[in-house]
């Protein structure tokens, strides 16, 4: 099998590379070495704002929610891009698990509640166990 990108792929590529070339200042990476629990969740919410204002927090929700809309390629490219650029993935709890619950049983007063919230990194979820 011969895989190859399409010139949008590649122009989105390039768009991904540039945004983080221009955004992406180190965040939590260059700064678990100090105080975890301070500079980690500031960073990462730092980080999760310029995504969320990009429009590119959420690739997994539907777009009615806030979703990217992308495509799988796309997904995979993003993704890869990310890695390479050594940036790390968001905070799953709220975007990748309370969310997707929320949206798919959720009310529509839930959904008009906290969704909005998990995508500007305004609500920090976590996960418990007991």
């Amino acid at each position: 099998m011969d895989i190859k990108f399409s010139a949008d792929d590649i122009a989105f590529r390039d768009e991904v590379r540039a945004f983080f070339a221009a955004e992406y200042q180190g965040g939590a990476s260059t700064r678990l070495g100090d105080n975890v629990e301070v500079d980690y969740k500031s960073g990462i919410v730092a980080w999760q704002k310029k995504l969320h204002a990009k429009g590119w927090i959420a690739p997994g929700w539907p777009t009615e929610y806030g979703g990217t809309g992308w495509t799988s390629t796309q997904k995979f490219i993003y993704e890869t891009e990310r890695g390479l650029a050594g940036i790390p993935d968001v905070v799953p709890f709220g975007l990748k698990m309370v969310a997707p619950v929320i949206y798919t049983f959720g009310t529509e007063e839930q959904k008009a509640r906290f969704l909005p919230r998990i995508l500007s990194s305004d609500d920090w979820w976590c996960q418990g166990y007991s």
